[in-house]
């Protein structure tokens, strides 16, 4: 006897392949945090350093989940909560945990604030889908954030640390400019997180590094990569997973999702390049190191405007990626002020800087053809951002020059609050006895067993 089987239908508003899409797309920028940076920093940093840099990174992965369900997706992404005046800064704290609101259908998280006058379409896949997606932008915040802190930071303050730098500090930043905020209102643009992601973290890692203070002297003079070759699987991993980080910010798998793809691999072989060129230059030989620097500046470089430029502003970005950053890293972290700050792995450098510089091309760079959104009359010319090399008189520029100028004050305000009130509770730096063991005195393990006894 035949069986006729029920086929369960969605709704009639999602898309399955804009819904498909989005999903791959966060579960490709999950991976940049575990395992991408997870083995990057196990592999970059000194032997007995290894299994507490890689812990650090899942362990802030799955403590940003849980406040993130609990109350920071709405205060990032939620109803209008804290405002000074008609500036909004913060959403409403709230559960993002119950059936009825995780199965309805999102909105452009900006647009959901303000309404749809612009005639933009909603959203084709559920809140569950935008709240997943926008988690795993959050949790790589601050795993970048810990490159600046590896080889010294006291494990039970980063437990702390990281749940509460991403209530108080995080949302703040996706609010005012990616939630509907006073930013995102001014008209500031940050396709997918130069400014919200990478300044925040090297801005509010740069301040951590100095608040805790440095590694031991020997470590800062001798900090050898453990493996090479894991560091570049890592940045491997890295790589390829930011096609879901810069290709999943349109929300729909349309014409820019697949144009923000392609800028970001131009820009980032182009910025991987002219780094490796200047490692030449400078000290004659050509550094797997720098390359994976250069890499990762060209990636954060082109975050804030994948969708906005087109492929010669993607080649323009990726070149000043490989420049600007390596001044940074090379010259500028190296002066004996600068140096008074240790930055593990110059993270204000590879993502401060690089996140900065980005998101000022887009106010010279910004093509208004690139559109991010289609209206859904046909007629409006949908969303796009134009630069000055387009015809913009300069407000664009100016506008996202106040946007890093607010991210990068809040964050160094913040971060250096946080981190003296936990500061009063528990050490921020180990002692200097488990500073010369690492790994086996903190977690009782290491990363290596080879000639360890029974082997």
């Amino acid at each position: 006897m035949a069986v006729e089987l029920a086929l369960l239908p969605s709704n009639d508003w999602l898309n399955t392949g804009d819904n498909a899409w989005q999903l791959a797309a966060a579960t490709f920028v999950g991976l940049q945090s575990i395992p991408g940076l997870t083995v990057l920093y196990g592999g970059i940093v000194k032997k007995k350093w290894a299994i507490n840099s890689a812990f650090m990174s899942m362990y802030a992965f799955a403590s940003v989940l849980v406040v993130w369900v609990l109350f920071d997706y709405n205060m990032a992404f939620g109803p209008q909560w804290l405002s000074i005046g008609d500036q909004g800064f913060l959403g409403t704290p709230s559960l993002a945990t119950s059936a009825a609101f995780t199965l309805q259908q999102a909105q452009i998280p900006a647009i959901a604030s303000t309404g749809d006058a612009a005639g933009l379409p909603p959203l084709a896949f559920p809140m569950a889908t935008l709240i997943f997606f926008q988690f795993v932008f959050a949790a790589i915040t601050v795993i970048i954030l810990a490159g600046a802190l590896l080889g010294r930071m006291n494990f039970t303050a980063w437990m702390i640390f990281c749940p509460v730098w991403m209530t108080l500090v995080y949302t703040v930043g996706a609010f005012s400019i990616w939630g509907g905020g006073w930013l995102a209102t001014a008209g500031a643009a940050d396709f997918s997180g130069g400014y919200v992601i990478h300044l925040a973290a090297g801005t509010s890692g740069f301040v951590a590094a100095w608040v805790i203070g440095p590694r031991l002297q020997a470590d800062r003079d001798h900090f050898p990569p453990n493996s090479l070759l894991v560091t570049l699987i890592g940045a491997g991993i890295l790589w390829l997973g930011w096609n879901g980080f810069n290709g999943g910010d349109p929300y729909f798998a349309n014409e820019d999702a697949a144009a923000a793809v392609l800028n970001t691999n131009t820009a980032t072989a182009t910025a991987l390049l002219v780094w490796t060129l200047m490692d030449k230059m400078a000290y004659g030989k050509p550094s797997v190191l720098g390359a994976v620097n250069g890499m990762i500046a060209g990636l954060v470089a082109i975050t804030p405007g994948a969708g906005f430029v087109d492929g010669w502003g993607a080649i323009i970005i990726g070149i000043v990626a490989g420049i600007i950053p390596w001044l940074s890293m090379n010259k500028l972290q190296k002066t004996s002020f600068m140096m008074k700050v240790d930055d593990t792995l110059s993270v204000l450098s590879t993502h401060g800087i690089a996140g900065l510089t980005g998101g000022l091309m887009v106010g010279l760079v910004a093509n208004p053809a690139m559109l991010e959104y289609i209206a859904k009359d046909k007629q409006a010319p949908g969303f796009s951002v134009t630069g000055l090399f387009y015809g913009d008189s300069g407000h664009q520029l100016l506008v996202q020059a106040e946007a890093a100028a607010f991210i990068i004050v809040f964050n160094a305000v913040m971060t250096f609050v946080i981190l003296k009130v936990i500061g009063l509770i528990v050490p921020l730096r180990m002692d200097e006895a488990t500073l010369k063991v690492g790994d086996d005195a903190v977690h009782g393990e290491t990363a290596y067993a080879i000639g360890a006894e029974g082997e």
